[in-house]
């Protein structure tokens, strides 16, 4: 009897975790899904780095008069030129041309 009842209790436990397994794993996201989220962070890391780096090259402008010879280190991003006018900065995957532009794919 006791043997019966440890073996009906295991039965049950096994149940109770499959079913908790299964509804789970209806609500996992899809790999499309994760890799689409996954990209939608990166686009906003990157929107965020390029916008701190406009700031910090505005104040470096506003200073200096000019873009050149600013230091954009440690904002994730590369001031790949710049002149009194005008700027480039880029990532490994964007580009922003400023002032006033916005970010779009690829290099300067």
């Amino acid at each position: 009897m006791a043997r019966g009842v440890g073996l009906l209790s295991l039965l049950v436990a096994l149940v109770v975790v499959g079913m908790l397994w299964s509804t789970q794993m209806g609500h996992s996201p899809s790999r499309a899904q994760a890799k689409q989220e996954i990209d939608q962070a990166a686009q906003a890391a990157t929107a965020l780095s390029f916008q701190q780096a406009s700031t910090a090259l505005e104040q470096f402008h506003a200073l200096n008069g000019s873009y050149a010879g600013a230091s954009l280190a440690g904002f994730g991003v590369t001031l790949a030129s710049a002149d009194a006018s005008s700027y480039c900065i880029e990532t490994s995957a964007a580009h922003l041309n400023g002032p006033d532009g916005s970010a779009e794919p690829g290099p300067c």
